[in-house]
């Protein structure tokens, strides 16, 4: 059974990995889309991919703009209705700049796509859901919000801020049916980290990607887009506040050296 029948979604970032994974699922699922992304080529293959008559409608905009996102949720509210989801997904790597060459501009530029996005998704989808008692606003954070060492240090910031915006957003909407998670993915391959997959298989140790967790293997946005779709669903009605890490068990257990076999 369709498990997102007749509900309308919106999932940024939707160009590429987790949000097109999402996007495809949902309107699988039996959701009407609104596909968000500033890669007009990326959306336009999403769109396609989806190929769902009439279910999915594609807007080019900057997840990192009020103007953008305030415009965004109008054309959803006269496309297909009022959003039932808002998965605030779109986010940047910052790279692997070091911490002592790292610049201003360098961290505005990360934290207003990774966290001012998500705030902005939560401001203004929370703010058209509140008349009809109910919505589900789902943001990516990471690991890297957790721990240290699975990104730089705008990036990780960006997460960690992320995670407390879900908690603290769940709590300022008490009362209103409006709830507010977060998804931490682990090691996922999507265009923001595919340079380092492409480097593991240009040197032929594709087998050392995701050793450190339990699963010893990275993930797949597929496997993230199946945790979107539980805290998008009626499934997960009790469920708010909260940060879930999909990580194959990576932020279970501090580092350690495994023991030769």
């Amino acid at each position: 059974m369709a498990r997102l029948t007749d509900k309308i979604a919106i999932v940024t970032g939707a160009g590429s990995g987790i949000g097109r994974a999402s996007a495809l699922l949902f309107a699988g699922e039996g959701a009407r889309v609104v596909i968000v992304d500033r890669n007009a080529d990326g959306l336009a293959e999403t769109a396609r991919l989806a190929d769902h008559a009439g279910r999915v409608h594609a807007v080019a905009a900057d997840a990192g703009s009020e103007a953008d996102v305030k415009a965004l949720l109008a054309e959803t509210v006269d496309v297909f209705g009022t959003p039932d989801i808002a998965f605030a997904n779109a986010g940047v790597s910052g790279g692997s700049v070091p911490l002592l060459e790292q610049t201003v501009e360098h961290w505005l530029n990360v934290l207003t796509v990774n966290l001012l996005g998500a705030f902005l998704m939560v401001r203004h989808a929370a703010a058209v859901m509140l008349p009809r008692g109910r919505g589900s606003i789902i943001l990516t954070a990471s690991v890297a919000g957790l721990r240290a060492s699975a990104g730089g240090a705008p990036y990780s910031a960006s997460k960690a801020g992320v995670i407390s915006l879900a908690q603290t957003s769940a709590n300022s909407l008490s009362g209103t049916g409006v709830r507010v998670n977060a998804i931490c993915p682990g090691l996922i391959e999507t265009g923001m980290t595919r340079p380092l997959f492409d480097l593991a298989r240009e040197r032929g140790v594709t087998d050392r990607i995701g050793r450190l967790n339990p699963l010893q293997r990275a993930g797949r946005p597929e496997e993230i887009a199946a945790m979107a779709l539980f805290l998008a669903s009626d499934e997960s009605s009790y469920v708010n506040g909260q940060a879930f890490a999909v990580d194959g068990g990576l932020s279970s257990t501090l580092p350690f050296t495994r023991p030769v076999r």
